[in-house]
């Protein structure tokens, strides 16, 4: 046991304070409702413990009721509150981690669909018998649908050859776009490989033309083994083997040019020897056999069970109604609220209003006023001016909650409104803040008009932006936690005695047609002349922040003709000026929707915004995305994870789109599974994401292996975090970090930690720790620094960083724009040699961050080169002797080249998203030359400041000594330069051009409440810092400006950087 202090209330830490023989009491239940405490040993086996139990239980009654002790096994309640069955009875007590030490003996399951249920339960955190619980039919019918498609997808992976499962579970990683300068990187046009054969020590290196494809290669390897060991007339297959990459759980296979393989192309750019190691298919064989024998299991499981019984076939059609029948006014009636929550001296008032996206459909109406109480009884009838016949399908009923109080004019009434916890709008002499917020559809999620009474359980934190004091982006889901919540009580009208449904696609399209018979230009409605022409142009080139005005609107919308055939990009503004509120346009829309052209992918991502909340758009959306490669997918994953929760049903089409891919793409799905688990622990999205991840489950059970293993090996991480926080405060550093190496090289540990797949990348294999170089860093949280060994000889070990207590989704968020970056740069011809280092948020406040080998922060290199630390800031020679140090000759150039591309980049992009913070601790050096950013904690010009001055005063850090280094050391070296800041201006310029993507990115990842990105207000930055707007000629002349800005207070920046070296140098 590490000699160190642990939390005593965690009795499953390390070294916690139990007993000292290492025991600890556990309380067993009996299935005849026995219970027995049993001293256990914590590292005791499952097994182990049941046999004691079984010895024990002889001497209480009822055992003679018992049957043999093999029919029965342990459940437990675990640390995500999840029941969990312990059917594996080799794992030991300490690494089940009960939430309390108690056992419950339960009869062995003979029904294998309950297993495959409580394994799906512990791997999501979230146990699905919650789901059933619900009783809602939604989340019912949901997850019957998708465990038929899962079921099917299983079915159909049954049929697979064992080179279709490869490209399923281990797709090659295809480089999107080859820059022009790859003859400079080649030797003589080729590139040389080695190639290693599996099971043997021949290793054989070829010089190739970097167009053959991996069988060619195959082929040459092979002919050359056989030649050298005297049996060339042999004849062998060069199908019958698959080139992997050295030490990685990635293939080099299909009729792609080598060059195009991402592993391939990385080498050949940072001059590296690719190593690739020539399989037999046998071996692939008998893994694709395994995994098929575990989904046969899965597949019999199922069919083991008794088949559903058929629907009643019921003779008379259901009579139903259409909405469009219902002229009346719609009409709601507050019945009453519950634990309002407000001041007595307060008038409370609650707010409704009808949003279709944030557009309302007409004007709010607010309730009488009642004296602030707990709860309240109105029975007030709510009418909106709009008739029911016009309500669209994804109409939403928001309602607010507020108080209207007197000017606060003493201490005592600012106490009792805290402004932190409400949102405050001042309106004539009084101060009206929100209290609680609630939304509802108004349609289910069978188009079917609500009628009768619902009590609606609101939310308390409120966003930075309201529409008239309501929250129409927020969910739709009620507040689970209905104790403290407060409750509104709403009663829908009833307009008919049939069920009233909102129309079919059939009969919308017919409405659409009969409209067209009916107009007098039906033919050519709209068309504009050339004066409309330029007029429209000039809307469709805004950035999609610009507001459209009313007019705009009604000429965007009279002439949707001219925009499907001229602008089809125009799509989205073109859907702003629907009227919603009228069914008729609607109709009209929706016939014109299924003749527009498809929008490029990357436009098409602007129509799962907020603002476009029809069924039918976002559909037509996900049927472009469809044109994506799967590289592109995995770029923009992040941001269609987080619309998705903008998504008022489960069953929809952008969800039914992301499971597809990811059950057909094994590194998709894996990263769908950490985007959504690390966020179900959220109320107001746990079903819906939860959900989706048992579909996942259900249809790649053999992924779940190797995520179970992902998620012991974070929980065994997050476990070990706490034991340093707690030691970190009583003892050195020294003998904390002892204390940690010794719990590393515990059985538990190393084997939790040791054989896994990378969360960051499935090709990565974590293999062997390597204990003596783990270490835990100074910062607050106390990150762990884990490393393991590399199995390719001479490689550079690998090294992942686990964060507990940091929320990393800002740096996922910014580190996915600079990989975005580097593609648009690299498709435009420009390589920036950008390193946009893996980083993944795996749960609440915690996740991963990829270790960049062979690099040093600035701050080291100028701390080490400098006895006294207040002038290491100063040493501008100390960066180029550090690359010196490393590379001589050719090596040294293009080290500088690196550095002098990398650095115009990060100028670029860090100027561009408004990254702050920037000291000498976060921007590093690669041995190669290559200049890279870490920690992204402060972006859209979120700059800090002491004392209301702004601490960072450049718009990017330029600073003599990286001139220095660009220079090559040469003070008059102006050529250099004027190359360097030419790159800086190709590349800001290339970006620009992608201005409305990098907004439309930004726009998505407004639901996902990051601290920074609150409110479209904080995305105008990129709006500024990208000159939207202005020519293209004004643009490159505020780049020049600012480039110039940032060179001639470089000198605020050395400031800065000294009293960051020195405060470091004094902590240390």
């Amino acid at each position: 046991m590490p000699p160190a202090m642990a939390d005593t209330l965690d009795i499953w830490a390390v070294d916690s304070q139990i007993a000292a023989d290492g025991s600890i009491s556990v309380d067993c239940l009996l299935p005849t409702g026995i219970y027995i405490s049993l001293d256990v040993p914590r590292d005791a086996t499952i097994s182990h413990i049941k046999q004691l139990l079984w010895k024990q239980a002889h001497s209480y009654p009822l055992f003679h009721l018992l049957m043999e002790i093999d029919s029965y096994m342990f459940s437990c309640v675990n640390q995500t509150a999840v029941r969990e069955e312990l059917e594996d009875e080799t794992r030991r007590l300490c690494d089940v981690r009960p939430f309390l030490p108690v056992l419950q003996l339960i009869t062995r399951s003979c029904d294998p669909g309950e297993k495959l249920d409580s394994k799906i339960g512990v791997l999501i955190g979230k146990g699905l018998q919650e789901f059933d619980a619900l009783q809602d039919p939604e989340v019912k019918e949901f997850r019957d649908k998708m465990g038929r498609i899962s079921e099917e997808k299983m079915k159909s992976l049954i049929r697979l050859s064992w080179i279709d499962w490869l490209k399923r579970t281990y797709p090659p990683e295809q480089e999107p776009a080859i820059p022009e300068n790859l003859q400079d990187k080649l030797y003589g046009g080729n590139l040389v490989v080695a190639v290693h054969f599996d099971n043997c020590q021949d290793v054989f290196s070829f010089q190739v033309s970097p167009n053959i494809n991996p069988i060619k290669l195959n082929e040459l390897a092979i002919r050359k083994r056989l030649t050298i060991h005297g049996r060339e007339d042999e004849a062998v297959d060069p199908y019958n083997y698959v080139l992997q990459v050295s030490g990685r759980l990635e293939y080099v296979f299909g009729d792609q040019p080598l060059i195009q393989f991402q592993y391939i192309h990385c080498c050949v750019m940072n001059r590296i020897l690719p190593q690739l190691t020539l399989v037999e298919c046998s071996s692939i064989k008998k893994m694709c056999e395994q995994e098929m024998i575990a989904i046969e299991a899965a597949i019999s499981r199922k069919s083991s069970l008794p088949l559903p019984l058929p629907p009643k076939k019921s003779r008379t059609v259901a009579l139903t109604q259409s909405v469009w029948d219902i002229t009346l006014p719609f009409k709601v009636v507050l019945v009453s609220g519950t634990k309002l929550n407000t001041d007595e001296t307060a008038k409370v008032h609650v707010r409704a209003g009808l949003f279709h996206g944030t557009e309302l459909l007409c004007k709010p109406i607010v309730s009488s006023e009642i004296s602030g109480r707990n709860d309240h009884v109105w029975n007030e009838p709510l009418e909106f001016d709009i008739n029911v016949c016009d309500l669209p399908r994804m109409a939403r009923l928001c309602f607010v909650v507020y108080a209207v109080m007197d000017k606060m004019k003493n201490k005592k009434s600012a106490k009792t409104l805290n402004p932190s916890k409400y949102q405050t709008i001042r309106k004539a002499g009084k101060v009206h803040y929100s209290v609680a917020w609630v939304n509802t559809m108004v349609f289910d999620f069978k188009g079917q008009l609500k009628m009768g009474d619902f009590v609606l359980h609101s939310w308390s934190s409120f966003p930075d932006e309201l529409e008239e004091m309501l929250n129409p982006m927020g969910t739709v889901q009620t507040n689970p936690y209905t104790e403290n919540a407060t409750a509104l009580h709403i009663r829908f009208q009833e307009y008919s005695k049939l069920p009233i449904y909102y129309p079919p696609f059939d009969k919308i399209l017919e409405k659409a047609a009969e409209i067209a018979r009916n107009s007098d230009s039906s033919g050519m409605a709209g068309r504009g002349g050339k004066k409309f022409y330029i007029e429209l142009k000039e809307i469709m080139e805004r950035d999609p922040l610009s507001q459209l005005c009313e007019n705009e609107m009604d000429l965007i919308w009279t002439l949707r003709y001219d925009c499907r055939e001229n602008f089809p990009q125009s799509l989205p503004k073109l859907l702003l000026s629907v009227k919603w509120n009228k069914l008729e346009d609607v109709a009209q829309l929706q016939a014109l929707l299924q003749i527009w052209a498809k929008l490029p992918p990357r436009e098409a991502l602007e129509l799962l915004d907020f603002n476009y909340p029809d069924q039918y758009v976002r559909e037509y959306a996900v049927g472009c995305l469809r044109h994506m490669s799967d590289e592109e997918l995995a770029q923009y994953l992040l941001q269609l994870v987080q619309v998705l929760k903008y998504e008022p049903f489960l069953d929809c089409a952008l969800s039914r789109f992301l499971l597809e891919k990811a059950l057909a793409n094994r590194r998709i799905g894996q990263m769908l599974f950490w985007h959504l688990r690390s966020e179900v622990h959220i109320p107001a999205f746990s079903v819906q994401f939860g959900v989706i991840l048992e579909a996942y489950c259900r249809g790649s059970v053999a992924h779940m292996k190797v995520l179970s293993k992902q998620v012991e090996a974070l929980n065994k991480m997050k476990t070990l975090n706490s034991l340093i926080k707690l030691n970190a405060v009583k003892q050195s550093k020294a003998k904390a970090k002892d204390a940690m190496h010794t719990c590393l090289k515990q059985r538990a540990y190393k084997e939790a930690l040791s054989d896994l797949q990378s969360p960051l990348n499935p090709s990565v294999i974590l293999s062997e720790l390597y204990v003596e170089k783990c270490k835990y860093m100074d910062s607050k949280m106390k990150p762990l620094w884990i490393v393991y060994n590399n199995k390719v000889f001479g490689g550079d070990l690998v090294g992942i960083i686990f964060k507990n207590g940091d929320d990393l989704r800002q740096d996922m968020l910014t580190l996915q724009m600079l990989r975005l970056m580097d593609l648009l740069w690299k498709e435009a011809g420009l390589d920036l040699r950008i390193v946009p280092y893996g980083c993944l948020a795996t749960g609440d406040h915690s996740g991963l961050i990829e270790v960049v080998s062979t690099s040093e922060t600035i701050a080291d290199i100028q701390l080490n080169s400098s006895n006294v630390a207040a002038a290491a800031a100063f040493n501008k020679d100390a960066l180029l002797n550090w690359i010196k140090e490393y590379n001589s000759g050719d090596d040294l150039d293009r080290a500088i080249e690196a550095f002098t591309l990398s650095c115009a980049g990060y100028c670029v992009a860090t100027y561009v998203l408004g990254i702050g913070d920037r000291h000498s601790d976060n921007i590093m050096v690669r041995k190669n030359g290559q200049l890279f950013h870490i920690d992204f904690g402060h972006i859209l010009g979120n700059f800090k400041s002491k004392f209301g001055i702004k601490r960072e005063r450049v718009p990017f850090i330029l600073t003599y000594d990286f001139i220095h280094v660009i220079q090559q050391g040469k003070t008059g070296n102006t050529e250099k330069f004027c190359r360097f800041r030419q790159c800086c201006e190709d590349a800001y310029l290339i970006l620009r051009r992608h201005g409305n993507l990098f907004i439309t990115l930004f726009a998505l990842m407004l639901t996902a409440g990051l601290p920074e990105l609150t409110s479209v207000k904080d995305i105008q930055y990129l709006k500024d810092s990208l000159a939207l707007g202005k020519s293209e000629e004004e643009a490159l002349k505020q780049f020049k400006q600012k480039f110039d800005e940032a060179l001639r207070e470089s000198w605020t920046t050395k400031v800065n950087w000294m009293a960051h070296t020195v405060r470091k140098d004094y902590r240390s």
